[in-house]
């Protein structure tokens, strides 16, 4: 069609911008907020209710909080008292770790943090090795180097450990070592021989038809009334294995989804090539169901980031059974709001990064076509 001999309707010009109220943030509004009259009445109400919530909010966290000082005396101001976390703020991170060897936590972590980081980008080069050394290499020079009793290291042991350094140890391992066990018990699941698929059947009903609480009392009271006259097993590993294996049961039926959403074509496709049983599953059908899964993936890992804190009931004192610890003490009475409120907002930054890290990963693993 000739440009010059076309027409458009009165008030119109091909050339014009939209109006404002179609696009940007004006449209944004009227679309979602205030659409209708009931709309406009609940967005009014909301927006009511915030004003009376978030101010006194942020006039508590930061405009009459006492930052300086080393005693209760220092808050006067009415308003949060961080002093309290800054002076517990070490015991908050090592627990009751002795001062005099926080050093080899720090440096634990720096190794575990600076090999990590650099493995969640696509280009890095030596992303392999660097996954075999966070695997296979760095838990051996981890536990040398906390636990000690080696190269000149005094031993600490575990029920000193505590605070968001036993919290990180607790979750790093359990979220390793439950995502293989969950693969494999997966897989059990789906597989035609019945032995292997009633055990796996049975492990996963069992582990999780029983709270992680109850798991956990279990491993620190019972399983000992197990064990042969004189034979000892540390409390923090028995946590440990129960944490591992109720995680697992919940990834596993996470993954078992993934495997059920592939189309029977794409086994059939592997098999066709000559493929054997595990080269498909390694090969062609796990990276799609994990791929597919991923959310689940990371919302067990969250869960399980969380849940962490039911270890207090065996003594173990992690991240916020050391701050609910240090608020029962005598000198800090009356500051547990603060103490809870740190803690949460510790929570949610990792939870809130594994998350964020997670839609990332979807993005970028995203093999759908836009229609």
């Amino acid at each position: 069609m000739n440009p010059a001999t076309q027409t458009y309707e009165p008030g119109t010009h091909p050339d014009l911008p939209p109006p404002s109220s179609a696009v940007g943030a004006v449209a944004w509004m009227r679309r979602h907020l205030f659409s209708g009259p009931w709309n406009t009445i609940l967005t009014l109400l909301a927006a009511y209710l915030l004003i009376l919530v978030i101010p006194p909010i942020i006039r508590w966290v930061f405009v009459d909080a006492d930052l300086s000082g080393d005693t209760r005396e220092a808050c006067t101001s009415g308003g949060a008292c961080w002093v309290f976390i800054k002076v517990r703020f070490a015991q908050f991170m090592y627990g009751f770790y002795p001062i005099e060897e926080r050093w080899r936590v720090d440096l634990t972590f720096i190794i575990f943090f600076a090999v990590l980081i650099p493995m969640m980008f696509e280009r890095m080069p030596g992303r392999k090795w660097l996954t075999i050394f966070l695997l296979f290499i760095f838990p051996i020079i981890a536990f040398f180097l906390l636990y000690g009793g080696s190269f000149g290291l005094a031993v600490v042991e575990t029920p000193r450990w505590g605070g968001l350094m036993l919290t990180l140890v607790i979750a790093v391992i359990g979220i390793v070592a439950s995502l293989p066990i969950g693969v494999v018990l997966a897989l059990g699941r789906r597989s035609n021989m019945p032995i292997v698929r009633t055990i796996c059947v049975v492990f996963i009903e069992f582990w999780r038809g029983v709270p992680l609480i109850t798991v956990l009392f279990m491993a620190s009271v019972m399983f000992p009334l197990f064990m042969p006259e004189g034979a000892s097993f540390d409390k923090l590993l028995r946590a440990l294995i129960g944490v591992a294996l109720f995680s697992a049961a919940y990834m596993a039926e996470v993954i078992r989804g993934g495997l059920q959403a592939i189309p029977k074509g794409q086994y059939e496709a592997a098999e066709a090539m000559g493929l054997g049983y595990w080269r498909v599953m390694g090969l062609v059908i796990l990276p799609q169901a994990l791929k597919m899964v991923i959310p689940g993936i990371v919302n067990t890992f969250i869960g399980l980031f969380k849940d962490t804190t039911l270890v207090l009931i065996i003594g173990l004192f992690d991240f916020l059974g050391i701050v609910q610890a240090a608020a029962t003490d005598p000198k800090w009475l009356g500051y547990s709001v603060e103490g809870y409120v740190f803690c949460a907002f510790v929570y949610w930054i990792f939870c809130f990064s594994m998350s964020r890290y997670s839609m990332y990963l979807e993005r970028k693993l995203d093999t759908g076509h836009a229609r």
